[in-house]
C-alpha cells in the first residue's frame, strides 16, 4: 500500500490552487501542463480521492483542503528552517496570513501585530463565524473566530469576549423608539453589516421578538457601520470600544442600559513549531487580555 505524499505532488497541487489554473500552475512550476495533469492525477490515484473540482478557477475538494493546507505547514517549515540556517533570501520577510473579523480589525487587533516586529503580515478580513473556513481550506495560519472548536490540525486558546451595545442616534431613538423596545425594535429601521450579520436579529430575539425590522442598511464596513448609526440611518450592535466615545459625547445613546451581547473570540492557528506563529499567538493574547473582556 503506497501511504508517503510525494511533496513534488503536494506542492503542483497547491500551486493549481492559487494559480486557478493548471495552465497557470505550468508556468509558475516551469512545467508543462500535461506534467502538472500527471502529478494531479498520479496524487488523487495515491490518495483514492477527487482532490479538485476542474472548475474555473479550480477549487480544492474537501479531500484536497487537507493536502493543501498540509502545503501550505510544509513551506512554512521550509521557510521557518531555511531562516534558522541562514539561508534565507537578503531582506525576505516572514509572511504569516491571518483571517479576522472587521470589528477586532477595526479596534484591537492592529495593535496586536506592531507586537510582532520584523513579520509581513496578509490579512484576510471575514466575519467571525467563517474565519475558521478559511483556516479549514489552508488559506491563512491563524484565525481570530468565534468557534471554541478546533479546525483539524489547530490549536485554539479563548482570547476575551467582545461586548456589543445596541445603540442609536439621539434624535432615531426618539422618532422611532419612544416606548416598548421589544415591541417597536422589530418595526424599526436597522443597520446590518452584511448578510451573514445575525447580531441585531439575536438581539431581538433576546428580546422576545421574532428578528428585527425589514428596513435594513447594510454597511459592509466596521467604520462605516458606526457613521451609518450615529447619523440616524438606523440602530445597531456597536462593539464597545467603538461606542464608548460617541456614547460619552452623546452622539449615540445607549437602547437599554441592562442588555447587551457579549460575543467569545478565540485564536485558532497551526499546529507547527513556527517561531512567527508563536510570537503572533503571544502579541495577540497579550493585546486581547487589554482590549476585551474576561
Amino acid at each position: 500500500m503506497m501511504t508517503e505524499l510525494p511533496l513534488d505532488q503536494v506542492r503542483t497541487l497547491l500551486a493549481v490552487v492559487d494559480e486557478g489554473t493548471f495552465d497557470a500552475a505550468a508556468a509558475a512550476l516551469h512545467l508543462t501542463p500535461s506534467a502538472v495533469s500527471q502529478r494531479i492525477k498520479a496524487l488523487e490515484q495515491r490518495t483514492g480521492r477527487v482532490l479538485l473540482q476542474r472548475t474555473k478557477p479550480v477549487r480544492p475538494t474537501e479531500s484536497g483542503e487537507v493536502l493543501v493546507r498540509f502545503a501550505r505547514q510544509l513551506v512554512r517549515l521550509e521557510r521557518d528552517a531555511r531562516g534558522e540556517l541562514g539561508m534565507s533570501g537578503a531582506g525576505e520577510p516572514t509572511r504569516v496570513s491571518v483571517a479576522v473579523n472587521a470589528d477586532s480589525l477595526a479596534t484591537w487587533f492592529l495593535g496586536a501585530l506592531t507586537r510582532a516586529p520584523g513579520l509581513c503580515f496578509e490579512l484576510h478580513r471575514e466575519d467571525e463565524d467563517h474565519t475558521a473556513a478559511l483556516l479549514r481550506e489552508g488559506l491563512v495560519m491563524a484565525a481570530v473566530t468565534s468557534s471554541p472548536d478546533p479546525v483539524p490540525g489547530c490549536s485554539v486558546r479563548p482570547l476575551g469576549r467582545m461586548r456589543y451595545l445596541p445603540a442609536a442616534a439621539p434624535g432615531f431613538a426618539e422618532r422611532h423608539l419612544d416606548g416598548s423596545l421589544r415591541a417597536l425594535l422589530p418595526a424599526a429601521p436597522v443597520v446590518v453589516f452584511d448578510r451573514k450579520d445575525d447580531f441585531q436579529d439575536g438581539f431581538v430575539r433576546h428580546l422576545g421578538g421574532t428578528a428585527a425590522g425589514p428596513l435594513r442598511h447594510y454597511v459592509p464596513t466596521s467604520e462605516g457601520f458606526l457613521d451609518a448609526v450615529a447619523a440616524g440611518l438606523g440602530w445597531g450592535m456597536i462593539p464597545e470600544p467603538q461606542a464608548a466615545p460617541l456614547l460619552a459625547e452623546g452622539r449615540l445613546t445607549l437602547l437599554t442600559p441592562d442588555d447587551w451581547t457579549d460575543l467569545p473570540l478565540y485564536w485558532q492557528q497551526w499546529k507547527l513549531d513556527s517561531p512567527a506563529l508563536a510570537a503572533l499567538a503571544e502579541a495577540v493574547a497579550a493585546t486581547a487580555r487589554e482590549a476585551l473582556r474576561d
